[in-house]
């Protein structure tokens, strides 16, 4: 594996989230984390981007602590689509997408031919090519998410980042994002390591998971080993209907229902 966590311990104002934490990230899979809200999931995902400091333990990358490589290494690397995305009004698409491009350029050079060929690949294997000389904020939801997620690849890194990229999103749009991602992985070796709150979409969608309570792993492994009913008591508090779905084979939460008395 060439992401490893190995006893990270983060705190908010003496406050611990994520205390003696410890995870491998399988290469060239999809991973998801799940959890209730507040569990760290997102606190874990930021903490292997280097966007939140940890204060002990490390986060290990080709076996080096991610802390001390070089902030362009690391862009190379790996790439992050946090939860919430800003774009300045007016930008087009092709400028944002562009900007994936930064870890390998020096000082404020223009754009290489090499450059220029890995941004319309990546506005091609996202179908956002059509909205390249259109402003971002003129976009769908979906189509916005899919510009952010061109941005990642023009990064051309293995590894790639997704803080609930289906969040706002209604149906249609959710399975266009995830079925993108899956064909990233499939048709191309990214490892992707995602945060989702739809049970049934981490299923469906991935080849690892892992599930946080409170800060620590409660599950981590095949879908069928993390879906079970003994885990969501655990991390949810709730009492679920698991069942096979019929097309994928994988686990699916059925219905479920609140646990009674003390959570």
């Amino acid at each position: 594996m060439r992401l490893l966590v190995q006893d990270i311990e983060i705190a908010y104002d003496k406050r611990k989230i994520i205390e003696q934490l410890s995870i491998g990230i399988p290469d060239g899979q999809i991973t998801t984390i799940i959890g209730a809200n507040g569990c760290g999931k997102s606190t874990l995902l930021k903490a292997m981007t280097r966007i939140l400091p940890y204060q002990k333990g490390g986060v290990y990358l080709d076996g080096e602590q991610i802390h001390t490589l070089d902030t362009k290494e690391l862009a190379r690397q790996i790439a992050i689509l946090p939860q919430t995305q800003d774009a300045n009004n007016g930008l087009l698409v092709e400028e944002l997408v562009s900007y994936g491009r930064f870890p390998y350029q020096k000082g404020f050079g223009s754009l290489s031919k090499k450059d220029k060929e890995i941004i319309d690949w990546a506005l091609d294997v996202t179908n956002t090519a059509a909205f390249r000389y259109q402003t971002v904020d003129a976009l769908s939801g979906g189509q916005r998410q899919r510009v952010w997620i061109a941005m990642a690849l023009a990064q051309d890194t293995e590894i790639i980042f997704l803080d609930e990229p289906t969040t706002y999103l209604d149906m249609a749009h959710q399975l266009e994002v995830l079925e993108l991602l899956q064909k990233l992985n499939k048709e191309q070796g990214r490892t992707i390591i995602m945060v989702l709150h739809d049970l049934n979409h981490a299923v469906r969608f991935s080849d690892h998971m892992i599930a946080l309570a409170k800060g620590e792993v409660v599950a981590a492994g095949s879908a069928e080993s993390v879906m079970t009913p003994e885990v969501l008591r655990q991390v949810f508090q709730i009492d679920a209907m698991i069942s096979e779905d019929p097309t994928t084979g994988k686990p699916f939460c059925m219905t479920y229902h609140l646990l009674k008395g003390d959570k």
